[in-house]
């Protein structure tokens, strides 16, 4: 068992292997994945690239997008390569989607990191991010169970400032600001050369009732279809009931290779 380190940098690191810990003791985790995964993989760009995913963790996606090649700022064995969002090692115009599941809100400098983004994908290649839903009940319960700071007042530096080195960025999270940019559409101006696809915000008491990789489960797994059904219930009320964020960006086609 590892235990938690003092040292902010060796946070993501040691988050991993405890999250490998618990994904192959909780099946129900790879189900309630699973889902999240399909919604991704149903908006996935079909135009010629590579898709990546960024700050793989574990590299559970690999279950459900086996094609998809996973990177994370520490090497690992089940990683294929590193990579530092705002410094990819891919080459201009190569990537056909970029997917983030829950890394959008550890990224300090977003529009930074978009920047980056655009230059590796092809005319048509997307972004797509799986984050926390900033409903009344995802406010609540990511305030109450768990660690990392909702940020919903904490100004958003957009760009990273001169001289940032990407390697040296220390252990940063958020986890209102995908709501923030995306759905409050704070910085809707620095968006413009985006083409926004799809903003859902929905109900995912699947995974909040599962307790995640850190809590108890609440619910035996044969209940999951249960749950499932209350969930569409609710799918009419996302700022009610939203624990999910689901955002997906493409680059214009019009745009060259280089983003230009």
């Amino acid at each position: 068992m590892i235990t938690l380190q003092e040292t902010p940098a060796d946070q993501h690191l040691v988050e991993m292997h405890l999250n490998k810990e618990a994904w192959d003791r909780k099946p129900l985790l790879k189900a309630v994945y699973g889902h999240l995964y399909l919604l991704i993989g149903q908006q996935l760009s079909r135009v010629d690239g590579s898709t990546v995913e960024l700050g793989s963790g574990i590299g559970a996606i690999k279950n459900y997008i086996p094609w998809c090649v996973t990177t994370d700022i520490f090497p690992n064995p089940w990683i294929d390569r590193r990579e530092n969002a705002y410094a990819l090692d891919f080459r201009d115009g190569t990537v056909s989607n970029l997917i983030l599941f829950d890394v959008f809100h550890h990224l300090k400098y977003p529009g930074t990191a978009l920047k980056e983004f655009k230059r590796v994908l092809a005319p048509g290649g997307r972004v797509l991010l799986m984050e926390p839903g900033m409903g009344l009940l995802g406010r609540v319960i990511y305030t109450l169970f768990h660690h990392e700071p909702l940020g919903l007042s904490r100004p958003i530096s957009w760009l990273a400032p001169r001289g940032f080195d990407p390697e040296r960025a220390g252990y940063y999270a958020a986890q209102g600001n995908a709501s923030r940019v995306f759905v409050k559409r704070e910085f809707s101006g620095e968006l413009a050369a985006w083409r926004l696809i799809r903003v859902h915000a929905f109900a995912d008491f699947a995974y909040v009732a599962s307790g995640g990789f850190s809590k108890p489960q609440l619910y035996p797994s044969a209940f999951l279809p249960v749950i499932r059904r209350v969930e569409n219930l609710f799918l009419r009320w996302p700022s009610l009931a939203a624990t999910r964020l689901l955002v997906v960006l493409e680059k214009p086609l019009n745009e060259g290779k280089d983003g230009n």
